[in-house]
């Protein structure tokens, strides 16, 4: 079976995806994926097929912020964010995706819950495609609108949005808004803490002494020093710290800083986590479910795009606790003590844990999609 991936050109996006594409690729399949030249070194590790489409993140962004007429598509404003996933990057990418795809001649698609270069392949190929959530359900006010531009694109093209046949779900229920219904099609698939090409490292966090141990994870693009310098010295007086600075800073930038910190460049969260008592995160969805997914309870950060749904979930479950900007460090301070001094915490999270391992792997979606379509 032939299997496409794609996604919007930005790690949050692609690697909750990579799990399923690892099951598919181990079970013989051919993969490949959809979006942009940037991820060349990725897939080569990997070892996937990439069908290069596209400009990169900061061109769409740029294109988004000129269609909506605002400065910064980055913050969670539905028109802004329906012009970067529904408009943007159909206007930029799908006609040749939709060659490359063509050219690969995919069984299957599968997207990302934001993407819809995929559904348009899927639509043009009339090949069904399943959808793959990154996180809590996003709601309805700003889907409606992603959906309303969408479909105006797609109209261009004579085409419809299609449905998606299956629903993928790494959200455990415990996250899950109140009223929340499962869409037509729902799967839960087991979220898993992204990890390298190969199996996860042992984790170089050597603790001073007692205190507990925390790590400061703002995924691969929202690590500015400028943000996360003050909330190290604002941490490191009450925790040894490890101070992921993903692909924005280096450890350069933090050369100053105490004792019981230890600055790491971009690292696979499962590499990570070992021995770590609470996760302080942008928000995330990947580094939301991955946390979860090993019981480790948050302190959420946002600093913008889907980050808030993920930090109104945590709040809500009681896995976490969420400090809504502005967030001076003090507070999040606050936040920190406040969820390594309450049991209740900590207890929640290895409950969402409980729910996250009682859902199928991706190696068993992966053989359930592939029955379906025979």
């Amino acid at each position: 079976m032939r299997v496409l991936f794609s996604s919007t050109p930005q790690h949050g996006h692609l690697l909750p995806e990579l799990p399923l594409a690892r099951a598919f690729r181990d079970r013989g399949d051919e993969v490949a994926f959809l979006t942009s030249a940037g991820f060349a070194s990725l897939f080569a590790d990997e070892g996937f097929t990439h069908l290069p489409v596209g400009p990169e993140i900061d061109v769409l962004l740029a294109e988004a912020a000129r269609l909506a007429g605002v400065s910064d598509p980055t913050q969670p404003s539905p028109a802004a964010a329906a012009e970067l996933f529904a408009s943007a990057r159909i206007n930029t990418t799908g006609d040749e995706a939709v060659a490359a795809a063509r050219a690969f001649g995919p069984d299957l698609v599968v997207v990302e819950g934001t993407d819809y270069v995929g559904p348009l392949v899927a639509a043009v190929l009339d090949v069904p495609y399943a959808k793959l959530a990154l996180g809590p359900a996003i709601p309805v006010e700003f889907t409606s609108v992603f959906d309303d531009v969408a479909e105006l694109r797609y109209k261009e093209r004579g085409l419809t949005v299609p449905a998606p046949t299956w629903n993928l779900d790494p959200c455990p229920a415990l996250l899950q808004a109140p009223g929340w219904e499962p869409p037509p099609g729902h799967l839960p698939i087991r979220a898993e803490a992204h990890r390298g090409a190969g199996a996860p490292k042992a984790a170089t966090f050597v603790p001073t002494g007692d205190r507990p141990r925390v790590l400061v994870s703002f995924g691969t693009h929202f690590t500015e020093p400028a943000v996360l310098r003050p909330l190290v010295a604002a941490l490191s007086a009450h925790a040894d710290l490890v101070v992921a600075v993903g692909l924005t800073a280096t450890a350069a930038d933090y050369e100053d800083v105490s004792g019981g910190v230890e600055i790491v460049g971009f690292t696979p969260l499962a590499d990570l986590l070992g021995g770590i008592d609470l996760v302080v995160t942008h928000g995330g969805a990947g580094t939301t479910m991955g946390t979860l997914s090993r019981g480790v309870p948050l302190v959420v950060v946002p600093q913008g795009a889907d980050q808030f749904v993920q930090a109104g979930a945590v709040a809500a479950s009681r896995t976490g606790v969420a400090v809504m900007p502005p967030a001076a460090p003090e507070a999040v301070a606050e936040a920190v003590r406040e969820a390594l001094g309450n049991p209740e915490y900590r207890d929640n999270a290895r409950r969402a844990a409980g729910q996250v391992a009682a859902a199928p792997s991706p190696g068993e979606i992966a053989e359930r999609l592939a029955a379906a379509i025979g």
